[in-house]
């Protein structure tokens, strides 16, 4: 079971999308997991076959207890890995014998409360579920789940074809997603946050014109649905800038900074109804502006609708979030443990600016950066504001 948050204590297995004998390679999707953020994708890193399925679909299992067997990859041989100290003390379900005398048998429930099962307006489904149905033009509402509390899973959507669907079950209507976990779940990672991190706050004003000017130039040939919103070069700036302050890029954790070379930013995406997750853009610096505006539009769709996938969660190295749209002007970002900074900007303004010993009105925009005290000091965050600065100014370098 992945680690997929600073809070994440355990999560609950809701489909196996593989089976033993199935060939896998990196990339690829085996399972889903419902954990307090929604049912999540997880990959697999290493090629190989699936040999053994270790927990059962419906069972909360804490996080670091093995869930399959993969022989061929560049790990076969490696022995079964053991969950967390701290819970292994909560629970006797984890395995302690090496893969290759691990017997085969259910395993027990922890002592973990179940994970509620996320909807998207009362309808209980699994991404993958989601998108058999929209290839194949089905009703959802249609099926009778038989995943874990009712959820349909994909077995059930390809039923339909083998003429077995059975009728959904008369019942009171479903009540809306219930945010309460989730809060939960934001409310733990964020009081960690301020309890071990000593946070400093740096912000400055950006003369976003020439950016502004550019996109109008970019956008005046192409229809609205492949334009480029001010998020995709903010997150190239910032994710470029990185490259020069390499100690804001990474993780602290027992007591040691650990810089990343690849550039994930994670971005911070509200969700309907309540809730906040930042997924990652894999090597954000490394993108294109098109490449990113797509990826952005792709993580909005499915962090919204459900279909993320576990590195998506388990591999930011920084954090960029906007409440421009809300026409807020400046925020100040909490730190999602175990990252050390978060990058962020507020809404696109006019106002005025001294050019040449001149006032006149420019499009501006506050950047600000709130970061570790550990890894970084408020000189480093301040030239690495003014090297987002730099780059906006030259947005054909972008």
């Amino acid at each position: 079971m992945p680690s997929l948050g600073a809070d994440m204590e355990a999560g609950t297995l809701i489909e196996w999308l593989k089976r033993p004998g199935d060939a896998v390679a990196r990339g690829d999707i085996i399972a889903v997991v419902e954990t307090q953020k929604g049912a999540i994708e997880i990959e697999i890193f290493d090629q190989g076959t699936v040999t053994e399925l270790l927990v059962e679909e419906g069972t909360t299992v804490p996080v670091g207890m093995p869930l399959a067997i993969i022989n061929g990859g560049a790990q076969a041989e490696a022995p079964r890995a053991e969950p967390e100290p701290e819970l292994a003390e909560a629970t006797t379900a984890a395995p302690t014998a090496p893969i290759s005398h691990a017997p085969r048998m259910p395993v027990p429930p922890p002592p973990f409360p179940p994970v509620p099962l996320a909807t998207s307006g009362g309808l209980r489904a699994s991404p993958s579920a989601r998108r058999l149905a929209a290839e194949r033009h089905i009703d959802l509402t249609a099926l009778a789940g038989s995943g874990p509390g009712g959820a349909i899973v994909r077995a059930d959507v390809e039923r339909i074809e083998t003429g077995a669907l059975k009728a959904k079950p008369t019942k009171p209507a479903a009540k809306g997603l219930d945010m309460g976990e989730m809060r939960k779940a934001i409310a733990a990672a964020m009081a960690r946050s301020k309890r071990e991190i000593p946070h400093y706050y740096v912000n400055t004003t950006i003369d976003l014109t020439a950016t502004q000017d550019w996109l109008a130039a970019a956008n005046a040939e192409r229809p609205p649905t492949n334009r480029l919103l001010i998020a995709a070069p903010l997150l190239k700036a910032t994710a470029m800038a990185l490259r020069k302050f390499p100690e804001l890029n990474g993780t602290f954790e027992g007591g040691v900074a650990r810089p990343s070379e690849a550039i994930h930013c994670g971005m911070a995406i509200a969700l309907r109804g309540g809730g906040l997750i930042a997924p990652a853009i894999h090597d954000s610096d490394k993108q294109s502006l098109d490449d990113l505006m797509a990826a952005l539009r792709d993580l909005v769709k499915r962090a919204r609708s459900g279909g993320l996938r576990s590195s998506e969660l388990s591999e930011p190295t920084i954090t960029v979030t906007s409440l421009g749209e809300r026409g807020v002007e400046a925020l100040f970002g909490v730190i999602y443990p175990p990252q050390v900074a978060i990058v962020g900007f507020g809404a696109p303004r006019e106002g005025p600016w001294v050019i040449e010993g001149q006032v006149v009105a420019r499009s501006l925009i506050t950047a600000s950066l709130s970061a570790d005290h550990r890894v970084s000091d408020g000189h480093r965050g301040a030239l690495f504001l003014a090297e987002i600065d730099r780059l906006l100014q030259e947005p054909d370098v972008l």
